[in-house]
């Protein structure tokens, strides 16, 4: 049975990408895979009033169980109301490599879903992203498209390296396929090894410095396409104190560098508008299971060493929207005033 989002009560991203340009901010993606991570998200995001996107890869939403995964958007929904808070967010599909995943979380409740299509040649690319776009605009639900490829490793998503966008691709893509969003490949990488230690310098104090993100890509797709939403994904910092907290219990995580926060922070003053952060979010929650289980090792109910992992996630999210991508306070601006409270029975 097919359900819309907007039975859900969620909104899909358009008018999020539109102030979040005006206002020089980007608003927060965050994938989830369990309901832990999903309280963080949206507690995190209520309490720095921020607007976000709620997201799952292929792999997550397998993981979660699709029929749940409709529900526990619905609960989170229901949750923010009880809590007279003014946010709201998307349900995203990320990575989606086929017409008929696409398909099935629109037909799910999905209000937004990516088809990437970077692995194959341009015109294949072109064709499958308008298919996607045609379905998903009938639902009013927003597509994102991809051009460039980013290398690492998320979930099913795997490439031995970057290939940077071209600039001149961009503006035939986005009118030859009617896609609402674009991730760009300016440097950004998939998961906790974003770049080998060769391709980085070191500071002082020895610690890995990876190249810097290619703004002048960035420049040019902002002048070829004027006004056009743009997405960053593979964009986790990978917190050192997250990785040195998962070594010093017992962990192994060795020269895992990220993207610096001052990087983020300068794109989302551009046309970005969307950033993606997954890796950052599982080291957090890492972090916290391990240093727990190290403290206390008879420890055996997982709500002891969960809920401080839940805490500390709900701390690293109210980080990134605050001094990180700008979009904490930005509810009211998008979504109005909070409502009183109408929450189902």
């Amino acid at each position: 049975m097919s359900v819309s989002y907007k039975d859900l009560g969620i909104v899909n991203t358009r008018e999020m990408f539109k102030k979040a340009m005006e206002g020089q901010y980007a608003i927060p993606a965050y994938n989830f895979n369990n309901l832990e991570q999903l309280q963080a998200i949206v507690l995190g995001c209520v309490e720095s009033e921020s607007p976000f996107i709620l997201q799952v890869s292929s792999g997550a939403r397998k993981y979660a169980n699709q029929t749940l995964l409709r529900y526990l958007a619905q609960g989170a929904r229901e949750l923010i109301q009880s809590m007279d808070s003014n946010v709201n967010f998307a349900l995203h599909l990320d990575h989606g490599d086929t017409f008929e995943l696409c398909k099935s979380c629109v037909d799910s409740g999905f209000s937004s879903v990516m088809i990437d299509g970077s692995h194959h040649p341009m015109d294949k690319n072109i064709e499958l992203t308008a298919q996607v776009v045609e379905f998903a605009h009938e639902h009013d639900v927003s597509v994102e498209g991809e051009l460039g490829v980013l290398a690492g490793i998320e979930d099913d998503v795997v490439a031995a390296k970057s290939v940077y966008t071209q600039p001149e691709d961009v503006e035939n893509f986005v009118k030859s396929t009617g896609v609402d969003s674009l991730a760009i490949s300016i440097g950004t990488s998939h998961g906790a090894y974003k770049f080998k230690p060769a391709q980085c310098t070191r500071d002082d104090k020895g610690v890995l410095v990876p190249p810097p993100l290619r703004f002048d890509i960035l420049e040019e797709i902002e002048q070829r396409i004027p006004g056009f939403p743009i997405v960053l994904h593979g964009a986790s910092s990978v917190i050192p104190k997250y990785v040195e907290m998962i070594n010093s219990h017992g962990g192994k995580l060795d020269d895992a560098v990220g993207i610096p926060e001052e990087q983020l922070r300068k794109a989302a003053r551009s046309a970005v508008c969307k950033v993606n952060i997954d890796s950052d979010g599982r080291l957090a929650v890492t972090a916290a299971v391990r240093r727990v289980l190290t403290e206390k090792p008879g420890e055996f109910d997982p709500r002891k060493y969960l809920g401080p992992a839940r805490d500390e996630l709900k701390s690293l999210i109210i980080h990134k929207n605050k001094e990180v991508l700008g979009s904490a306070g930005r509810a009211t601006e998008i979504f109005g005033e909070a409502r009183a409270a109408e929450v189902t029975a």
